[in-house]
Order: structure tokens, then sequence, then C-alpha cells
């Protein structure tokens, strides 16, 4: 019995596109060339580099089994790109309806007699598919290279693919330029509304100092409502300061009592005269 009368056996090179620290598969086809069953059996000389599976079975007559073979995750660049493994794909005769089960190692041996085919295959690493160069920016800034055209009118096959390939290539790379300005745009609006909001904390704990200046009476009215009228005016359009729903009430000194004050000046919404008051009276201003 010559080599592969049994099964055939499709591809015989087993070929890997290597790459460091990742786990490559390939496939391979096993034909039964008879009308009996056939029982295999696939080795290796590196058992502990190659994961096979299934490494047995029955394949049935005039019928395909498919075998995938996993090469482990590499740690080191073989030499030269070259591999010294082997594998053997052993197939003998078995009876009619045998299952995987019924396989054993005896089967394979031909010291028992049995009329073993042995087939020898050979791994081949290749480099992995190198992506697309770069295409080169033309002498003009924004243009592209022209296609050529033939003598019968038509842009050449090879032209238009490369054309093509150029659009997919920098079409994409406008979009990550407008992104970089829009977040330099967004990182400069956002500095100076930093700068804005530590001003307007530095005028509100300038207005806090000189409230505890006072010593007692409390602060004048009109001193008051000038300064958080200034601090409205720098906030307005920004950042709501002045939102709440506190009162505040001038006493009938024209006072606003310290204790109110304690407060934080952006709870005053509104402040309200006492009618007893005669500045109020004087000018026909309500509570």
């Amino acid at each position: 019995m010559s080599a592969g009368d049994l099964l055939g056996i499709e591809p015989l090179e087993l070929k890997f596109p290597f790459e460091l620290k990742k786990q490559i598969s390939c496939s391979l086809q096993l034909s039964n060339k008879t009308d009996e069953y056939v029982a295999f059996k696939v080795k290796t000389t590196s058992p502990k580099k190659y994961c096979v599976r299934p490494n047995t079975g029955v394949v049935s007559p005039r019928s395909t089994c498919d075998v995938i073979v996993t090469m482990q995750a590499q740690r080191e660049m073989p030499p030269d790109m070259q591999c010294k493994d082997k594998f053997l794909v052993q197939s003998v005769v078995t009876s009619h309806g045998a299952s995987p089960k019924d396989i054993t190692p005896e089967m394979f041996t031909k010291e028992s007699g049995n009329a073993v085919d042995e087939v020898k295959l050979r791994v081949v690493y290749v480099s992995p598919p190198q992506p697309p160069s770069p295409v080169p920016e033309g002498s003009e800034e924004g243009s592209s290279p022209r296609p050529s055209i033939s003598d019968n009118g038509n842009m050449a096959t090879s032209e238009l693919a490369n054309l093509q390939a150029a659009r997919a290539f920098v079409e994409p790379q406008e979009r990550p330029s407008e992104t970089k300005a829009l977040i330099t745009r967004l990182t400069e609006e956002k500095n100076s509304a930093i700068q804005l909001n530590n001003k307007l904390h530095q005028e509100l704990e300038l207005l806090r100092r000189e409230v505890n200046k006072q010593t007692r009476g409390g602060f004048s009215f009109i001193y008051v409502t000038i300064e958080i009228l200034r601090v409205e005016t720098l906030a307005r359009g920004f950042i709501p300061l002045l939102t709440g729903g506190r009162t505040l009430a001038v006493n009938d000194g024209g006072f606003i009592p310290r204790s109110l004050l304690r407060v934080q000046t952006p709870a005053v919404l509104s402040i309200t005269f006492s009618p007893l008051h005669s500045t109020v009276r004087a000018c026909g201003v309500g509570s």
C-alpha cells in the first residue's frame, strides 16, 4: 500500500502566518477515497507546541473530515523563519460502522500486522499580511495624484485601485484634525471659565472680609446692595451665583442685621424695606 491510498490530505504543507505571542490555526481536510470506514490518527514531533482537534477519528466511506491544527503563542522569532516541525497522519481500515470510541492505539502499529497508511506533513512559516503603506502626498497641498489614462480613454485598472486606496486612507485622517481643534477650543474655554470663577470667588471673599470688619450694628443697606449688584453683573451670562429663595429685611435703623449677613451672598434673591423707616416713607418705596 502506497502513501495516501486510503485518505486524501489537503494541504500537504501546514502554513502558519507567524506572529509573536499569538495563537495561529490552520485547517486540514481528510478525504476517504475508499468504500470502507477508515480510522485516522494525527501525530506531531512537537506535541507541546501544537493542538490538534480531533487528533483521532473515523471517516465514513467517500466522505471528508476537517482537522484544526493550532500553534500555541510563541515568544521568540524562529531563525530565518524556518521550522523543522513535522506531522504524521496515520490511517487504517476499520470495521463497518466504527466510531471514534472504537479506536485503540494498537490499530496503528505495523507490528500487529495492520496495513497502516502514513502521510508526512511539513510546517511552513509565512509572514503575516502587511498593513497598507501610507500614500505619499502630492507636490501641492490637498492635491491627489493624477491617474494615468490608457490609449482607449479608459483609466488603467491599477491606477484606479491606487486612487481608491488613497482616498480611503486620506479621508479618515481629516477627522482627527477637526477633533483636535475642537478639543483645543474647549480646553481654552474651560480655562477661561475657571479663571472667571476664581475671580468671582475672590470678590465674594473680599465682601465677607468687609462684613467681619464691622464691629456692631450691621452694614449699610446701600453698601450691601451696591456690592451684590457689582458681583451679580460680573456673573451674569456665565455663572448664576445670585440664586436662592432667601430675603434680607432692612430694620428701622436703615441697616441689615449682621446675623442675617452670615448667610452666603449667593443665597440672596430679594431685599425688603421696613415701612417704618423714614427714608422708605419719603421715597415711597414699598416692602
